[in-house]
């Protein structure tokens, strides 16, 4: 398995979130939501993860050895240190916007819109073809 493109996106507020990556996989498969925290003892990459029904949060995908993980980890790291050094720095974006249906956001323009999850149309689930 090889990384084949990681993109790093910067947050630019207080706490402890740094950044968010994706990670691509042979050109084939993609991870997104790996966040770039700042720890006690430095940088860390967290891996997505899902709240679980008892509170606690699970990480949905992540390697399975430590090999694995630290080049997933440098890898990331690595890519956003190369980001906090070339990229200029921009205000954070104004908070999104509450909208009430789909349609709706698709009118808000730029801005980030955020859509009631009863105002989605469910899809269903189809098998995959193989």
């Amino acid at each position: 398995m090889k990384i084949t493109d990681i993109r790093v996106r910067k947050v630019d507020r207080d706490g402890k979130l740094k950044g968010v990556a994706s990670v691509t996989l042979d050109d084939e498969f993609v991870v997104h939501d790996l966040k770039i925290i700042e720890g006690q003892s430095g940088l860390f990459v967290a891996m997505p993860s899902r709240k679980a029904p008892d509170g606690e949060y699970r990480d949905i995908a992540h390697p399975i050895n430590t090999a694995t993980r630290d080049m997933f980890q440098e890898a990331i790291l690595d890519k956003y240190n190369e980001v906090l050094t070339s990229a200029p720095t921009y205000a954070a974006a104004a908070p999104a916007e509450q909208v009430e249906t789909v349609e709706e956001a698709e009118t808000v323009g730029e801005a980030e819109a955020v859509v009631p999850v009863e105002a989605v149309e469910e899809v269903p689930a189809q098998e995959p073809a193989y």
